[in-house]
């Protein structure tokens, strides 16, 4: 998972992180396996994948940074989950637990009890839609925002650098201030992404976050034992509630402090607010997770067009940072709040409530306040590209604003919804795959070898992700990739791509050369060997498109090559996936550029594969080398095979 030194790296701080490709989820748990004590999960979709990991920790005998065994308990239901982590913590544990959409309003009972009893955990949430319409399991901010009035901290993490780092700075303020504390990424969309990060360091965490002993207590040791979660009367009850504002009020100071002090260490600042291009902007865009990165890549690209446009990521959804929104909204004419929810019988959005609260409080005291509107958008993980955001931006802008709808849809068939702008925003030296396959057939696990061993080998930025569904396995998927050669923030599915695989030429019926740049790469999976055989058997359609746009074609049975290496029968289809990291670095450009040879593209391979195979053993490592080398030499070049023959020919 960590490789060589990424572009954009902070190198003169004491802790600037060890280089890595991974997901949200693996960069949260190897944060917690390393800070925590236990963790008391029940998985749920999109979560799953960060108590899986914990959970091998534990049965790999993981011990903490301060020597003491993990320990993971899954009980029946989320609900019991966050009690046993309520249990936990009241022993003096440091408690983490995983989760998302119906598993966190399920808790929702337990949640403000937690809080009640000042009990500092770390849940960690996958993003996710409620069912409020149908039943589904991709982003959505619904579940949150459910809970979002239980009394804790909730930090909204962009992408995988922050969810990494939100890990360590939540805990820190959770133990300073007695108040739990939510993580939250969008799920799949950063929970199931790959993008370069860079992972905390062990002595770096020893110091922010510190010894659990150092910080914890049991309040179940008879010496020092307290009452807790008692019954209260009229008498007692309000005063021990508004009491509670003694440890909610230092929220804001300690997250501020905490944010400092990571900097400090690490180079990587953060803030109750993440402000980008405002402080001359006219109009701006408010989000948070996902959808704020985006923004600040749709924002430069405005401004290079003369557009003055800003965007804020709220990261502290609670504490709320009210005055300091208010702040960075002084002298904007319009404002969009986007937000993945939607919540029609309420005057607003939560998010955009929050906003107009406080620009409300300033008006009150004669401050000049822009307009606000709002927008749903991503819902069930619905794409949000970034045609749409531009769209956000020229709905600002229009003359009739003031009198206009306060609230639009995007990137859906609706009366409400604003029609997405024409805009191409790939990053520099970006190369793209969509790949077409099959479910089952690991196209998943493909995926993240290729950029993992991409990435760290060519020195590339690296964006990865399935396009996930519900289905069953054995119908149609969608994956993704980019490498580039700077910061990829636009969390959107790819509308240009220059690679194509395909599992086989039934795949051309799924819109296989749709957005496939002029003079791109088609790969297909294919029984034949003869060039032209594989050729008929491209359908018409797709033939005479290929032909009109110099789109080139290679193929290779990649099937009977992984069956005659696998060492296992049940390694086969994982292994047929593994070919295709040959034919990539076959056609692809970044080989050629780095003027690595054949042999010393293969031996950075094999060092590569170690880490993902080696616990297999060295035969599973030798078989999936020597398949990655079969396909780079055996890969047939279609296209060229076909043009050799005209060539011939012309001649005679």
């Amino acid at each position: 998972m960590t490789g060589q030194h990424a572009p954009g790296m902070p190198r003169h701080a004491r802790f600037p992180g060890l280089p890595a490709i991974c997901d949200g989820s693996e960069a949260v748990a190897s944060v917690e396996t390393r800070i925590s004590e236990g963790a008391c999960s029940y998985p749920i979709t999109p979560s799953t994948t960060m108590p899986a990991v914990y959970q091998t920790a534990v049965a790999n005998g993981k011990v903490n940074l301060w020597g003491t065994p993990l320990a993971f308990l899954e009980p029946e239901s989320e609900h019991s989950s966050a009690t046993a982590a309520e249990g936990f913590a009241l022993a003096g544990g440091r408690v983490v637990n995983f989760t998302a959409g119906q598993g966190l309003i399920l808790m929702k009972e337990v949640l403000y009890v937690i809080a009640g009893k000042r009990l500092p955990v770390v849940f960690h949430i996958g993003a996710r839609a409620l069912t409020s319409q149908s039943l589904n399991i991709h982003a959505g901010h619904d579940d949150v925002m459910g809970v979002a009035d239980c009394g804790w901290g909730i930090l909204f993490a962009r992408n995988v650098q922050e969810a990494a780092d939100f890990t360590a700075i939540a805990r820190r303020v959770a133990e300073e201030t007695s108040t739990p504390f939510f993580v939250v990424q969008d799920g799949f969309l950063t929970t199931h992404t790959l993008e370069n990060a860079l992972l905390p360091e062990d002595a770096l965490l020893r110091e922010f976050v510190g010894d659990p002993r150092d910080h914890l207590i049991s309040l179940f040791e008879p010496e020092t034992a307290i009452m807790s979660g008692v019954v209260s009367n009229q008498d007692a009850y309000m005063p021990g509630k508004i009491g509670q504002r003694v440890y909610t009020d230092r929220l804001a100071p300690a997250l501020t402090v905490a944010f400092d002090a990571w900097a400090e260490l690490t180079g990587r600042r953060y803030g109750l607010l993440s402000s980008h291009r405002t402080h001359d902007a006219e109009t701006v865009m408010v989000a948070m997770g996902t959808i704020a990165e985006s923004a600040c890549a749709v924002v430069d690209h405005l401004r290079d067009a003369g557009r003055p446009v800003g965007s804020l990521g709220v990261t502290a959804y609670r504490p709320f940072p009210a005055d300091a929104l208010a702040d960075a909204l002084i002298g904007t004419r319009a404002v969009a709040v986007v937000e993945r929810t939607d919540e029609p019988t309420a005057a607003d959005n939560p998010l955009t409530r929050e906003l107009k609260a406080a620009l409300a409080d300033r008006a009150a005291r004669g401050a000049s306040v822009p307009i606000v509107v709002s927008a749903s958008a991503g819902l069930g993980s619905r794409d949000v590209s970034a045609g749409d955001l531009v769209a956000v931006f020229d709905w600002l802008e229009r003359p009739d604003l003031a009198d206009g709808p306060r609230w639009a849809s995007l990137g859906i068939r609706h009366p409400s919804a604003l029609e997405p702008a024409p805009v191409s925003m790939r990053p520099k030296g970006a190369y793209s795959l969509r790949g077409h396959s099959i479910g089952g057939l690991g196209s998943v696990t493909t995926n993240k070898l290729l950029a993992t061993i991409m990435g760290e080998l060519f020195g590339k930025r690296v964006q990865a992700y399935p396009r996930y569904g519900s289905e069953k396995k054995g119908l149609p998927t969608t994956y993704f990739l980019t490498l580039a050669d700077e910061p990829i923030r636009l969390h959107a599915e790819l509308k240009t791509v220059d690679f194509v695989p395909l599992h086989d030429v039934s795949a051309f019926g799924q819109g296989a050369l749709s957005g496939l740049v002029d003079g791109g790469t088609v790969f297909v999976q294919s029984v034949l060997t003869d060039p032209a055989a594989i050729w008929a058997s491209v359908p018409d359609r797709a033939r005479d498109e290929m032909t009109r746009r110099r789109i080139r074609l290679f193929a290779l049975d990649t099937a009977s090559m992984a069956s005659r290496r696998a060492p296992r029968p049940e390694l086969v289809l994982r292994m047929q996936g593994v070919a295709l990291v040959g034919v990539f670095l076959r056609v692809a450009p970044f080989a050629a550029e780095a003027k690595y040879d054949r042999d010393r593209l293969m031996a950075e391979v094999r060092k590569r594969l170690g880490r993902f195979y080696g616990k297999r053993g060295a035969a599973v490592v030798d078989a999936n080398l020597e398949l990655i080398a079969e396909a780079y030499d055996s890969v047939i070049d279609v296209t060229a095979a076909l043009h050799h023959v005209e060539d011939e020919v012309h001649a005679a």
